[in-house]
């Protein structure tokens, strides 16, 4: 009877240290951890309702006992944490970071390895992460594939793009999670360097929406030393192996490109995990099918939810930035928000060319003068119209002109997969690097670098030192990198961990001579602005530059802030205010999805503290009324609201610039349109302010009437309320700024119905 009571009561102990929860500051989010046999399992919980199922974690290692099962707990630690802290730049002022903690600490019988998880619960979400002690057990190791599960809880609304290890500049799709395959091969358009990896594979962040409510948001934070991390969809307990590849018709299985299967973690449970639509991370691979390279003590990404039942708290949250380390930079006074121009958009519409001769066939750099060559005459990046840039930017109050194709290389640049395609150093003959950052200077203005690296990456790093000195000799404060095309090294992807240590690398570099970085091409944001606060923008999803060529749908702005802006600002490139392409280019027959009105809205709905005024400098001179507004917008705030969201439908954004009291709000609605009320109550009481409004015109419309706007401007106060409507693949975009009793002679209040 003693040993029975005894072997009782260890039974009890066992299944005491065997499970866990924890619950976020206010008790909306839950996380429960347990052993399902030997086997790490967790799920979510908001408000009480199911938002992950019982769902796996675990790693598949290379020739090596997987860490997948065979685990006991060896013990559980909580705490709390609470802060607030201050951005370099942001949406607001103040970030509060307050989360509860559980620390898992995990022993392998049969191996002796240790393996811990942490979870952190915020009121948004949840943070967890694989940690790996110093230990005499485990210390270089390979990964297979990380084999962490993501159950949902039913066949929810999503808003995806496909999983590919090169590119993320894709057009979202909206479709159930049982019809992804079905419209896999519709999702992946051509791109420059490709390489998507399962018809059930999609990228995070990936944004949700439950039947009854709930918005679930899956990404990653911290990405380091690690590779990215993607989903694999199952149904009914498995995923289908399928090897095809969709961008080169052949067999991927030669590349290891292999797809996520759920098989090793099922064979190690007693008991199966019931969910019919489970997601899997999948790893993007080295060259050789690996998908990472380890040494302990160290740590995984944070592997992230985010879950409401209101729209706006996905789109407010602070859950990657705060899973971030903070920042590492001791003086951050030379990192400052930028608003530009540029010798872009004519080349982008094929009104002009980044090269400066026909003549040769293929350029070898160090075999070459070019000034003894004939020019096509189109190349866009020449003395003069650079002077008419910076003109044009110290005329209206932008800080810097980028110019791209000033640098030698560009006649054979993509597709040839050169190692030695730049040197980023040596200008063109008609592009006179000092006299032109001399003019710059002497108008207020900075040029912005660019540095198209045509994926070579080897190169650059090789002339990276170089490359940042000749910025710093010519007074350039940042830069926009770019990795269009396959990866050198050959057979590496823009998303492993090669390439991921590769861009931190160049941002460190750019901070040790205080070069703001714009990265394009480059890895989906993972919150790493925080730490290097001079990772000022990226691009990492399909920008304003497919406006040009094929397109966007009219809804794809109503996403981009639920998904890829999560991770961190992007560098959209918005303002264009000629939607016929073939006014600026006869060749070109395409079409802008925008009112002109929504191109203003989004400078505060796609937030950013690197914001181009992208259309050419006729196009804006068209339309000053108008462009008034990219003027004035701010692009660092204080304080920001999101005050009506719905993915794939409508976002409405107020942001109060940096140190003042003026407000910005701006509105992006999809091909159906969007009626908002906005009360002003964010507004000071007793005080009075100028809204100007830009609204799109009752008849406008994204395909045939895009230029269609009007203009209202008048007296409001935090009482006062506006009915504005959207056309459909429009916008409104309005300014309050404080005023004066002088200011405020003449002008009446502002009415509800303005447009």
């Amino acid at each position: 009877m003693r040993k029975t009571i005894i072997a009782a009561l260890s039974l009890l102990l066992t299944l005491a240290v065997s499970a866990g929860e924890v619950a976020s500051p206010n008790g909306h989010v839950k996380v429960s951890f347990s052993l399902q046999g030997t086997v790490p399992t967790y799920q979510v919980t908001y408000k009480g309702r199911e938002v992950i199922r019982p769902s796996r974690l675990g790693l598949e290692l290379v020739n090596a006992d997987n860490l997948l099962d065979g685990f006991t707990v060896v013990a559980e630690k909580k705490s709390t944490f609470d802060e607030t802290w201050q951005p370099v730049w942001g949406e607001t002022r103040d970030i509060r970071n307050h989360y509860n903690e559980m620390l898992v600490e995990l022993s392998q019988t049969r191996t002796g390895r240790l393996m811990n998880l942490r979870f952190r619960v915020y009121d948004e979400g949840v943070g967890l992460r694989y940690e790996f002690p110093m230990q005499k057990n485990l210390v270089y190791f390979v990964i297979k594939e990380e084999r962490t599960q993501f159950a949902m809880t039913g066949n929810h609304t999503a808003w995806w793009i496909p999983g590919d290890y090169d590119t993320q500049e894709y057009d979202y799709m909206e479709t159930r999670l049982s019809d992804i395959r079905s419209h896999m091969r519709e999702a992946i358009t051509p791109n420059a360097s490709q390489t998507p990896f399962s018809e059930t594979g999609v990228q995070t962040s990936l944004q949700m929406k439950t039947d009854d409510g709930l918005y679930i948001n899956l990404h990653e934070a911290a990405l380091i030393d690690y590779s990215c991390m993607h989903l694999n969809l199952g149904e009914n307990e498995e995923l289908r192996t399928n090897s095809y590849d969709y961008s080169q018709g052949s067999d991927a299985s030669s590349k290891g490109n292999h797809t996520s299967h759920l098989s090793p973690l099922t064979s190690h449970l007693e008991s199966p995990l019931s969910s019919q639509f489970i997601f899997e991370s999948h790893l993007t691979p080295d060259a050789q099918g690996n998908k990472g390279h380890l040494q302990a003590p160290c740590t995984s990404p944070w592997r992230t939810i985010m879950v409401s039942d209101d729209a706006r708290d996905i789109l407010a949250s602070n859950l990657i930035l705060n899973l971030n380390e903070p920042c590492k930079i001791e003086d951050t006074s030379w990192i400052k928000p930028v608003k530009y121009v540029g010798v872009w958009w004519e080349m982008i519409n094929g009104k002009k060319q980044w090269s400066y001769t026909h003549d040769l066939p293929s350029i070898q750099l160090d075999h070459l003068d070019y000034s003894t060559v004939k020019p096509h005459g189109l190349h866009a990046a020449n003395n003069q119209n650079v002077r008419r840039y910076i003109d044009f930017a110290a005329r209206h109050g932008f800080d810097q002109v980028l110019v791209e194709g000033w640098n030698v290389g560009w006649e054979d640049w993509f597709g040839m997969s050169k190692d030695y395609v730049f040197d980023f150093q040596t200008p063109y003959p008609d592009f006179d690097i000092k006299a032109l950052n001399d003019y710059a200077h002497s108008k207020g203005v900075s040029l912005q670098m660019h540095h198209e690296t045509s994926a070579s990456v080897r190169n650059y790093e090789r002339h990276m030192e170089a490359a940042y000195q000749l910025m710093n000799k010519y007074g350039y404060t940042a830069v926009k990198s770019g990795y269009v095309g396959n990866i050198i090294p050959r057979g590496e992807h823009h998303y492993g961990q090669w390439m991921n240590n590769h861009y931190l690398y160049a941002v460190k570099q750019a901070a040790r001579h205080h070069i703001m970085v714009n990265a394009h091409e480059a890895v989906r944001p993972t919150g790493l602005c925080r730490t290097w606060p001079n990772l000022i923008g990226n691009e990492a999803a399909r920008g304003t530059e497919y406006e040009a060529t094929n397109g966007s749908k009219p809804f794809h702005t109503t996403i981009l802030p639920f998904t890829r802006l999560q991770g961190g600002p992007m560098d959209y490139t918005p303002g264009i205010f000629q939607m016929d392409m073939s006014k600026n280019n006869p060749n070109n027959p395409n079409h802008v999805n925008s009112t002109l009105a929504r191109q203003l809205a989004l400078y505060v709905t796609m937030y950013s503290p690197l914001q181009m005024a992208a259309d050419m400098i006729e196009n804006y001179e068209r339309h000053m009324d108008a462009f008034q507004f990219i003027k004035d917008v701010a692009v660092d705030w204080d304080d920001s609201r999101y005050l009506e969201a719905e993915p794939g439908r409508y976002i409405v954004a107020a942001r109060k610039a940096k140190g003042t009291g003026n407000w910005f709000v701006g509105c992006t609605a999809s091909e159906h349109g969007h009626t908002s009320t906005l009360s002003l109550n964010f507004l000071d009481a007793g005080k009075k302010y100028i809204a100007t409004v830009y609204a799109d015109a009752r008849d406008a419309h994204y395909k045939d009437n895009p230029h269609a706007y009007v203009i209202r401007k008048g007296v409001v106060t935090a009482k006062s309320a506006l009915r504005l409507t959207a056309a459909p693949g429009g916008g409104y975009a309005i300014s309050i700024v404080e005023a004066t009793k002088e200011q405020l002679k003449g002008l009446k209040k502002l009415p509800a119905r303005c447009q």
